[in-house]
């Protein structure tokens, strides 16, 4: 025996053992991963505050952020003719609703084999060219258990009367059209390594429960958490504040639809509380946005009762937690009031007339008590929540496959910002009794949050308390503001008084020696390339999402309607790194009739020497351990410390 193995070497080996048995499954397995190092790096697709808008993500997605469009161009562009193109590509895009609308009229033509067999074929051309760069394990594992061998078939194109064979049989019973639209969905499968969304999945738009449903359906998504995302995970645990102010942006923006359909939470408590309360109240301050089929001042109503249990509920959290040092924020016994009226509040020790003077359910000498209807109110909607599956499905989902920070290669990401001082010096929180700034607070978060969602079962702590101040508290890497005032805006007329101010985090950035020392935190180079989301780029201010010194860019681009329908993906590809902005989408039914796209203006952020291969990233050096592992493995067999299992190996 050559070299001695320790205990805890001995274990690793044998776990692997499990995994590869003989010497050849090791030896295969390392020959297929050092050929691995040699195919070009994975396409990484990143999209930022998606904001409920599911359509519109749907679409960013099924055409790879226009990278679809021009790959048909350059693989089919010859054989097509414009009309066919945008065929091809509406079926590719959606191809459960372009194969019922194109369908009836192919059968009359009497084309239907031709037609299938003829769109396979296409697609086919177009998934030999992005298989290039997958191992096959990898591309086999995307291709669905019905159309396999079909598949295989068109992948090697060496047998079409065996395939239209095949074809015939499955048309006999309806499933011809559905091996198109698995074709078309292995494309957007291919189309993209990875797809990564920095943070704010819901609010604002219109179906928090698609986005998730779309999400989850993709091969490979891993998600940055935002500070609206907090706001959902602890509804889902029925943490007071944050489901509060998750269902006030939902009244708000008239998106209680998500709710009800979606997620199976019921709206009646929040009804009857307006009724009982709120009934004849004109709510002014409260309008709400959009339209709906309930009527608006019902809606203003509901608005206003979610706020007033949303303060409530914040104010004792507050009490709670004075080492946040957030007392100030605390603001209903600040109000004073004249014979049963809310006339005037002190913000910051100045004084402020109250725009809305009828607050029925604050009880002056108690103010942040709920009266006995909010009380029956909030029990019963914080039952809703914590029953519904399929929010506990999304919400688990989205902790398994989320951190606060992600880093690929020299590019790294987080939702808002690393908080700092005017001189761009870290600051520090304390997170369980530790004073952490920087990465380590950044970590030291996103374990809270991680433990919060396991100890669900045994009740509500001060971790789940960690997801309101993750929201919206000054030093929250998610957040990066002095303050919410979101009571302000309802009940101070004077705009001055709704001001919050953006952590110096957000100015420095356009320094780049700035941008370096924030990258080294996280040990990145000197070439970091630091992306945030959560500050939408107003475009018609003539801002820009690369900074001035041209290492940091925001990707938050008003995704959704409520903020301008644009958009941006950052794509990064083995050759460069590309910014695609979107325009606003008309929707699918116009894809499909009128081949509408999203073709995106694409800027180049940065370009690379030479193509860069899996040997050259992170992946690369994953990689790379993987096979030392292997190749200790085999010696380990060779020298008998490891017993080989025959029950695996080869005959003969």
């Amino acid at each position: 025996m050559h070299h001695n193995v320790g205990g805890s070497e001995l274990s690793a080996l044998r776990a692997l053992a499990a995994r590869f048995p003989t010497i050849e499954a090791a030896v295969s397995e390392a020959a297929a991963l050092r050929a691995r190092l040699s195919l070009p790096m994975g396409v990484v697709h990143v999209i930022s505050d998606v904001h409920g808008e599911d359509a519109k993500l749907r679409h960013v997605i099924n055409n790879a952020s226009g990278e679809l469009r021009l790959l048909v161009d350059q693989i089919l562009g010859d054989c097509l003719s414009p009309a066919q193109r945008a065929e091809f590509l509406s079926v590719l895009y959606y191809p459960r609703e372009a194969i019922n609308a194109l369908s009836r009229d192919i059968v009359q033509r009497g084309a239907r084999r031709d037609w299938v067999f003829e769109t396979l074929q296409n697609q086919f051309k177009v998934v030999r060219h992005l298989r290039l760069s997958y191992r096959r394990v990898q591309f086999e594992a995307l291709l669905p258990a019905w159309y396999r061998e079909l598949f295989v078939e068109l992948g090697s194109n060496q047998r079409p009367e065996y395939v239209r064979q095949m074809l015939d049989e499955l048309a006999k019973y309806d499933r011809d059209w559905g091996a198109v639209r698995a074709g078309a969905r292995l494309i957007r499968n291919l189309s993209c390594d990875e797809l990564l969304v920095i943070g704010d999945l819901g609010d604002r738009g219109p179906r928090m429960d698609r986005v998730c449903d779309t999400l989850m359906r993709q091969p490979a998504c891993r998600v940055v958490w935002g500070n609206h995302d907090m706001l959902w995970l602890g509804a889902h645990l029925g943490h007071e504040p944050t489901m509060l102010t998750m269902l006030r942006f939902s009244v708000r923006y008239r998106r209680m639809s998500q709710l009800e359909e979606g997620y199976g939470v019921m709206m009646a408590p929040l009804e009857r509380l307006v009724r009982q309360v709120y009934a004849d109240d004109p709510a002014t301050r409260f309008s709400p946005k959009g339209e709906g089929f309930r009527e608006a001042v019902t809606i203003a109503r509901m608005q206003k009762a979610v706020a007033i249990l949303q303060f409530k509920s914040e104010g004792r959290l507050l009490e709670r937690h004075p080492e946040w040092n957030l007392e100030h924020r605390r603001l209903l016994h600040r109000i004073r009031w004249e014979q049963g009226k809310a006339k005037s509040v002190e913000v910051d020790g100045k004084i402020h007339p109250m725009a809305d003077e009828h607050l029925p359910t604050i009880d002056p000498k108690d103010p942040y008590a709920y009266s006995p209807e909010e009380q029956a109110c909030v029990d019963r909607l914080r039952e809703s929540f914590t029953r519904s599956m399929r929010l506990r499905q999304h919400m688990e989902w989205l902790v398994r496959h989320g951190s606060m920070w992600a880093r690929r290669d020299d590019v790294l990401f987080f939702h808002a910002c690393v908080p700092v001082d005017d001189q761009g010096q870290v600051l520090s929180l304390q997170v369980d009794g530790q004073d952490l700034s920087g990465r380590e607070l950044m970590d030291g978060l996103g374990s809270v949050v991680r433990r919060a969602m396991r100890k669900r079962w045994f009740g509500l702590d001060s971790d789940a308390d960690w997801l309101w101040y993750l929201w919206g508290g000054p030093r929250s890497p998610l957040f990066g503001k002095d303050r919410l005032s979101t009571f302000e805006t309802c009940f101070i007329a004077d705009k001055a008084a709704h001001k919050e101010h953006k952590n110096p985090y957000f100015e420095l950035m356009h320094d780049a020696g700035f941008v370096n020392r924030i990258g080294a935190l996280f040990g990145m180079g000197p070439d970091a390339l630091v992306v945030n989301g959560h500050v939408p780029v107003k475009v018609e201010h003539g801002e820009l999402p690369v900074k001035r010194g041209g290492n940091a860019i925001t990707i938050d681009g008003a995704f959704s309607e409520a903020y301008g329908d644009r958009g941006y993906t950052l794509v990064l590809r083995p050759d460069r790194i590309d910014l695609a902005q979107h325009a606003p989408f008309e929707g699918v039914e116009a894809t499909i009739r009128a081949g509408a796209d999203i073709v995106p203006t694409v800027t180049r952020v940065r370009q690379y020497p030479a193509p860069r291969t899996v040997g050259d990233t992170l992946q690369g050096v994953q990689i790379r351990s993987e096979i030392a592992d292997l190749e200790a493995l085999v010696r380990a067999y060779q020298e008998g410390v490891v017993t080989e299992r025959d029950d695996q190996m080869e005959l003969g």
